[in-house]
């Protein structure tokens, strides 16, 4: 019960700061992300204040709808000195 109350609490406390205009309305990159807020006339983010300095760098930690990607690279390891760092190894 306290958790509804608590709830319905934040959701009129982020209203009334998205209606003084603290909040500012989310940019294009942030069309899809589960946190955001729509009232009447604009769209907001129930997390970040600016979104627009979130994206900034790059991609925003709060997004739930975007992902990082990671990129790996793989080496070429010379045959001769795998071969002989193996055999090193088995002597000790």
């Amino acid at each position: 019960m306290a958790n509804a109350t608590t709830k319905t609490t934040l959701n009129d406390n982020t209203a009334s700061l998205q209606a003084s205009g603290f909040f500012k309305p989310i940019i294009d990159k942030c069309e899809g992300c589960e946190r955001i807020v729509e009232t009447d006339t604009n769209k907001f983010c129930s997390t970040f204040a600016i979104p627009q300095s979130k994206w900034r760098l790059g991609l925003c930690n709060f997004a739930t709808h975007a992902k990082v990607e990671v990129i790996t690279t793989t080496t070429k390891v010379n045959p001769l000195k795998a071969s002989k760092r193996a055999m090193a190894g088995k002597k000790s």
